[in-house]
């Protein structure tokens, strides 16, 4: 196959994967909310949060650029049970606590003002994009075998639904480090990989609302995933086949931290439209299997799949004593991202 590993590489860096400055400003923005939050639930008499969290694509690292700055941050906040009870002392409702944070991030600076949604309370910023507020209960029990106190979660839903926030950070977490054969020298070849399908899935934007999410995609990798050490080209390819083929036969998605779940609805048909695209577009890579593939025409092949045009515009590398892309100019090798405090960093329940 032909090489093209330090130009999928590139267009990862400079195209695909979410730069620190535009990190740091989201993060700016998800603390101004928390302090909002706070602010408003104090001022209304309200209980106060006994923490908040940030779970999802950005906790994981796997967001990707949109020109259309139409990001997603899922920010949680967490309270205790025994705070969460109205003026007669009854429990609040899903509902109600839904409606609490709402109102409490209220602002007259929003174009788009704060909405109730079924999983969480939506926060409009005028750039586009939109923080996500799931609220959550904690529940304390006592571990009838050590006499330890143990929590659980209640996720504010249609109803109250047991659910560990940030269990599938830490399961992402996990599977980045058992797939990439590169783990301790870069932020993994899996996690750029997901990133690269997540980049594809978004690549046309008549895809948008009948493609597969990148929770979807997410899970997809992990249950496909084929790792090449120092070439993502190999490993993006045959990742991309491999979910190919497995959703040829089945198009449900566990979930990969609730036993019995599964991510999407009932005859969900957002896998099989991925599937489809898929197909079609690892049609325009067999071009890089034949013996006198160009660089041109391997540039090409790539642009068809990314619906761009950077990899066109890419010089062919320098020549090897082969006459082909010398491997030692080429091989990608890139320093561990060290980002908010490390790899792993503030993943705690409170």
């Amino acid at each position: 196959m032909y090489d093209a590993s330090a130009e999928l590489l590139g267009y990862h860096d400079a195209e695909v994967n979410l730069p620190s400055t535009e990190r740091t400003n989201m993060r700016k923005r998800r603390d101004a909310n928390r302090a909002r939050l706070k602010k408003g639930l104090a001022d209304a008499g309200k209980p106060a949060p006994i923490g908040q969290h940030t779970q999802g694509s950005y906790a994981m690292h796997t967001m990707v650029q949109d020109e259309n700055t139409d990001y997603d941050i899922d920010d949680g906040v967490y309270f205790r049970k025994g705070k969460l009870v109205g003026p007669n002392g009854g429990e609040l409702s899903a509902l109600s606590v839904r409606q609490m944070v709402c109102d409490a991030l209220q602002d007259d600076r929003f174009n788009t003002p704060p909405k109730v949604l079924k999983n969480c309370v939506r926060v409009y910023y005028n750039e586009g994009f939109h923080v996500d507020v799931p609220s959550y209960r904690r529940i304390e029990s006592t571990d009838p075998w050590t006499g330890k106190v143990v929590y659980s979660y209640d996720l504010a839903s249609s109803d109250w639904k047991a659910s560990d926030a940030l269990a599938v950070t830490r399961w992402f977490k996990q599977r980045n480090e058992h797939h990439s054969p590169d783990f301790d020298d870069t932020d993994g070849q899996f996690c750029r990989v997901v990133r690269l399908l997540k980049a594809f899935a978004r690549s046309r934007s008549s895809w948008k609302s009948l493609i597969a999410t990148g929770f979807m995609i997410t899970k997809l990798a992990d249950d496909s995933f084929s790792a090449s050490a120092g070439r993502d080209d190999i490993a993006l390819r045959e990742t991309m086949k491999a979910i190919r083929w497995r959703l040829e036969w089945n198009t449900t998605i566990a979930h990969p931290t609730i036993n019995g779940e599964t991510i999407g609805h009932d005859n969900d048909a957002r896998p099989g439209y991925f599937k489809d695209r898929l197909m079609e577009n690892l049609k325009h890579l067999e071009v890089l299997d034949t013996s006198d593939c160009t660089h041109q025409a391997a540039m090409a092949a790539w642009d068809k799949v990314f619906c761009t045009d950077w990899f066109s515009q890419q010089s062919p590398p320098e020549e090897g004593s082969d006459g082909s892309g010398s491997k030692s100019a080429r091989s990608p090798t890139r320093p561990v991202e060290k980002r908010e405090g490390g790899r792993y960093a503030g993943s705690a329940l409170p």
